[in-house]
């Protein structure tokens, strides 16, 4: 599984010109899941990304969780995490898990998330327009292999 975390003031995900999901403050994630990803991935990575100190503190110092700044966050599936670029110029994604079993593991991510925070998503599967006010600008890259 590989999460792309990005502290942001503002974001939100336009599915055919309308809003389907916004935020104020907190992480916009790019989630992506692969063979052999399952219930413990997911435990691990919403614990790592609820835990995740990179909020600024009352002295400018990233110091809090999201969970401190009661944060939101936005979560769009993106299975181009998973990009092969080693032969070639087109990126192979034989390594994304299939559509079918990946929508699962992400409603399963959105569910477990939502247990200790507010979260929005986009579609998965959609042609998605996703804005964003980049906070910092803070980005992390998460994974978990299997």
């Amino acid at each position: 599984m590989k999460v792309i975390v990005q502290r942001v003031k503002s974001s939100f995900v336009k599915v055919d010109k309308r809003i389907v999901g916004k935020i104020a403050n907190g992480f916009m994630l790019l989630v992506s899941f692969t063979e052999g990803d399952d219930l413990n991935t997911i435990n691990y990575m919403v614990k790592k990304i609820c835990n995740l100190r990179i909020m600024d503190d009352e002295n400018k110092v990233m110091n809090k969780s999201i969970l401190d700044t009661k944060g939101q966050i936005l979560s769009i599936s993106q299975f181009t995490l998973y990009a092969d670029t080693k032969k070639g110029n087109r990126p192979s994604y034989s390594k994304a898990l299939n559509g079918e079993e990946a929508k699962k593991l992400y409603d399963l991510f959105n569910q477990k998330l939502r247990e200790q925070v507010e979260v929005e998503t986009g579609v998965f599967g959609a042609d998605m327009e996703v804005s964003l006010i980049n906070d910092g600008p803070v980005t992390i890259i998460l994974e978990k292999e299997n």
